[in-house]
């Protein structure tokens, strides 16, 4: 037992990160779902749930990827690059489920055409996200490490579009809503849609270090 202990071993880091990615697309279409449906109590409970499932899948996968850190021999990657990827690609499933949380806490009676629109932005950057990460593992080659830095660029520029949408839609909140608990409400809800892109960004700022040292 002890020997075996002392054998090298190597995690298959980039399948768990494929996996919390695949979850973090799921939290992201069933968020989509709720907020299509949010005139529809039972759907919008219905797709709630799903969003809850998807996060807490994605803490299993971050937990085993962060355990496995400390007893793995070899790791593809730098450890402090595996750790801080994991971590900030769960962030995003956090945000996802915090964003579906808040709706419900703040009572919130309606869905904005600026909610649809940083939501689907929100769903284009997790799908990129994921495309992204489906890469990791071959960046060695050539081909592969350049289309992964264009996927990158790409969550960049949807990431600024978000941008430019909220400053649109807070604009337009504080000079067309007379009711005060309204502007709060939805004031809170698109800076959370709005952050979901910044933290994918994140991740694409993490893949573009991981791609460059390792390519």
């Amino acid at each position: 037992m002890l020997f075996g202990k002392l054998l090298p071993r190597e995690g298959n880091f980039f399948e768990m990160f494929d996996q919390h990615a695949t979850h973090i697309v799921e939290a992201a279409h069933a968020f989509a779902k709720l907020v299509a449906n949010y005139g529809d109590a039972e759907l919008r409970e219905k797709y709630n749930q799903e969003v809850d499932h998807a996060e807490r899948a994605a803490d299993k996968v971050t937990a085993e990827v962060n355990r496995l850190i400390h007893t793995t021999f070899i790791t593809p990657i730098d450890r402090e690059q595996i750790h801080s990827l994991i971590n900030t690609m769960d962030d995003v499933a956090d945000l996802i489920q915090d964003s579906a949380e808040t709706m419900a806490l703040y009572d919130v009676r309606h869905m904005t055409t600026e909610i649809t629109r940083l939501t689907e932005l929100s769903v284009k950057c997790c799908e990129r996200l994921k495309d992204v990460v489906g890469m990791l593992g071959k960046i060695a080659d050539q081909k592969t490490a350049e289309a992964a830095l264009k996927t990158c660029e790409e969550i960049d520029r949807l990431e600024s579009d978000a941008d430019r949408v909220m400053r649109t839609a807070m604009s337009k909140l504080f000079r067309e809503e007379p009711d005060v608990r309204e502007v709060i409400k939805l004031k809170a809800i698109y800076e959370l849609l709005e952050t979901i892109t910044d933290k994918c960004e994140d991740v694409a700022n993490e893949i573009e270090g991981i791609v460059l040292e390792n390519s």
